[in-house]
């Protein structure tokens, strides 16, 4: 079943255009992600952005701490026209990004995007005065800002404001509660001094992130009952491996179902030397899990038990996947639709033959004691039947016919 048999309310949103992509307004959930290089190392930077591109990662962030950094921003936009990737390049602000717009316009205008995080702005009058040149610039290029909340970097001033301010009612409120609110005054007070400042409602994206998943869920119903700005979501520090995987899927999917969220990262630490691309296919797969998106055909495949003693129904599909995942970057342009394919590779015949039927095409490998033979279906009727040494080489010849026949 294609992702658009599935139907979600989404909430109701301003469309916020960055380049090439809309954010909200209805418009499909946006997959971004972030480099983690030096971003004054163009090559490095490119080279990742490249990577991160071809994962299928639709916005891409760059830390911008530096006048190196910002001065290396208009090359690696530079680099990345030559290279035909049109992938929209999003600035991350703290502490000096007021300085350092100012100081590199070139930098400023060949971003997609700016992200602020109110609590790194400034102290004081300061923090007015940094905010409110900030958002000028956005206004002067026609930038959209990220307003980007984050509980480990809160303005301080706010929390000590609500603080007072709880201790004065007859039933405070617990801390929870409060660090909730705090989040939410924040994005939408510095929402609404950015319209001030003359930056349009569609231009502004908002996000509260937080590392705890009710946490997360319930400071976005939150936000998300009270503007109608498009929203960012992400579980920030999400950690390593399964447990960043699990937690940012379980924060970010009850969010998804209530139809709150436009556009997504997941903020996975990466394994030493691992791929940093591994966020964008998590992001990819819980979208495309919950029906609201497809990016690279789906392959069923079953678990395994005693009747599948051997693993090489497990390397096939392995194998098909990452075959399916290395062809998608060129298959996405020739193939329109091929994203919405399943492939099955099951292990015996107790579920095998009815997944294969089930799938555009699939497999049913023979299971322990079953006749050495597996019977391929295409679009639920058996085509051929394959033996020998070659299964996995022929079946991936026929994977490649199916895609040139159906979506060519």
């Amino acid at each position: 079943m294609s992702a658009s048999s599935f139907s979600i309310s989404r909430h109701a949103t301003r469309a916020v255009a960055i380049g090439p992509v809309t954010v909200g307004g209805g418009a499909p959930v946006v997959v971004q992600s972030m480099t983690n290089t030096d971003t004054a190392d163009v090559e490095a930077t490119v080279r990742q952005v490249a990577q991160l591109a071809n994962a299928g990662s639709e916005l891409v962030r760059l830390t911008v701490n530096s006048e190196e950094a910002a001065a290396a921003v208009p090359v690696i936009r530079e680099r990345l026209d030559a290279m035909n990737l049109d992938v929209p390049l999003i600035g991350d602000f703290h502490f000096n990004g007021h300085k350092l717009l100012s100081r590199y316009p070139e930098c400023a205008q060949a971003l997609g995007k700016y992200r602020i995080n109110p609590g790194n702005v400034g102290r004081g009058k300061k923090r007015d005065e940094q905010f409110a040149s900030m958002i000028e610039t956005a206004c002067r290029y026609d930038k959209p800002v990220r307003i980007g909340v984050n509980w480990g970097s809160l303005d301080p001033a706010l929390v000590a404001r609500l603080m007072d301010d709880n201790s004065r009612l007859d039933e405070p409120r617990d801390s929870r509660e409060l660090i909730h609110e705090a989040m939410v005054s924040s994005a939408l007070d510095n929402a609404a001094r950015a319209e001030e400042l003359g930056l349009g409602r569609d231009r502004i994206i908002l996000s509260v992130k937080m590392s705890g998943v009710q946490d997360l869920i319930a400071v976005y119903r939150t936000l998300a009952r009270r503007c109608d700005h498009a929203l960012h979501l992400g579980l920030t520090e999400a950690g390593m491996g399964a447990r960043g995987i699990v937690a940012s899927t379980a924060a970010l999917a009850v969010l998804l179902q209530e139809g709150i969220g436009d556009t997504i990262r997941i903020s996975l630490t990466p394994e030493p030397g691992g791929s940093r691309s591994e966020e964008v296919r998590v992001a990819q797969e819980i979208l495309q899990s919950m029906g609201l998106r497809a990016f690279t055909p789906g392959v069923v495949a079953c678990p395994g038990c005693g009747r599948t003693s051997s693993d090489y129904f497990q390397k096939l599909a392995q194998d098909i996947q990452a075959y399916l995942r290395e062809q998608m970057p060129s298959w996405r342009k020739r193939y329109p639709g091929v994203e919405d394919m399943t492939v099955a590779v099951m292990g015996c015949v107790v579920n095998g033959p009815g997944e294969s039927k089930h799938a555009n095409i699939g497999i049913s490998l023979p299971g322990t004691g079953e006749r050495p033979v597996a019977p391929v279906y295409v679009d639920g009727e058996k085509t051929v039947t394959l033996k020998g040494e070659r299964i996995a080489e022929e079946f991936q010849q026929l994977v490649d016919r199916y895609v040139a026949e159906r979506y060519g």
